[in-house]
C-alpha cells in the first residue's frame, strides 16, 4: 500500500511575513509592512500568540494598543488574555473627555489621547504595537497610563528597529520591552 505524501511542515518565522518596501513613504526608508503579515491567517495567529506568551500567567487588566495597527494587534492579544481593550489614538479622534501627551517628531510634535476614564488607578496594562522605531508613541502612551494611575508591565512590538533608539529609550524609562523580531536600517 502506498503511503500518502507528507506535508512539508511550514518553518516561517514572523519576520518571513513581514513584506519590505524600499523608498516609502519617501526616499531612503525602508518600510517594514505588517499588512501582509496580518492577510495571512498562520502569520497573524503566530504574531498575537508570541506576543502574548511572556505574558500568560501575569495579572493584566487591560491591553492597550497604539494608533493604528496597534489596534489590530492589541486587540487580538486582549481577546486571547480574555481582558479589556483600550486605544489611544491621534488627537483629536476620541469622543468624550480625554487627556493629552504630546512628543516629539523629527520635524516637529504629535499629540495622542486617551479617555480618561479608561483606566484606573492600579490597572496592569500591556501596551502593544506593531514597531518601536523611536519610541516617541510608545512613551507617550505609557505617560498617558500612568497619569491615569495604570502599571504599564510591559510593552510589546512586532518589529524593533534598534538603531533608532526606541527599545533604549524605553527601558531607560524603566520599562520591559519585548519584541518578535528586530531589522536593521531605518
Amino acid at each position: 500500500m502506498e503511503q500518502p505524501a507528507k506535508r512539508s511542515r511550514d518553518t516561517r518565522e514572523v519576520r518571513d511575513y513581514i513584506r519590505t518596501i524600499v523608498d516609502f513613504p519617501k526616499e531612503g526608508i525602508i518600510f517594514r509592512d505588517v499588512t501582509t503579515l496580518f492577510a495571512d491567517a498562520r502569520g497573524f495567529r503566530m504574531a498575537v500568540d508570541q506576543l502574548l506568551s511572556p505574558y500568560a500567567g501575569e495579572a493584566i487588566d487591560k491591553v492597550v494598543g497604539l494608533e493604528a495597527r496597534g489596534f489590530i494587534l492589541g486587540g487580538a492579544v486582549a481577546h486571547q488574555l480574555s481582558v479589556g481593550f483600550v486605544p489611544i489614538r491621534k488627537k483629536g479622534k476620541l469622543p468624550g473627555a480625554v487627556i493629552s501627551q504630546a512628543y516629539a517628531l523629527e520635524y516637529g510634535e504629535a499629540v495622542v489621547e486617551i479617555h480618561d476614564d479608561a483606566l484606573k488607578a492600579g490597572d496592569r496594562v500591556l501596551i502593544v504595537d506593531d514597531l518601536l522605531a523611536t519610541g516617541g508613541t510608545a512613551a507617550a502612551g505609557i505617560s498617558l497610563c500612568e497619569r491615569l494611575g495604570a502599571e504599564v508591565i510591559g510593552c510589546a512590538f512586532v518589529i524593533d528597529l534598534p538603531e533608532l533608539g526606541g527599545r533604549k529609550l524605553l527601558e531607560g524609562m524603566g520599562h520591559e520591552v519585548y519584541a518578535l523580531t528586530s531589522f536593521e536600517g531605518a
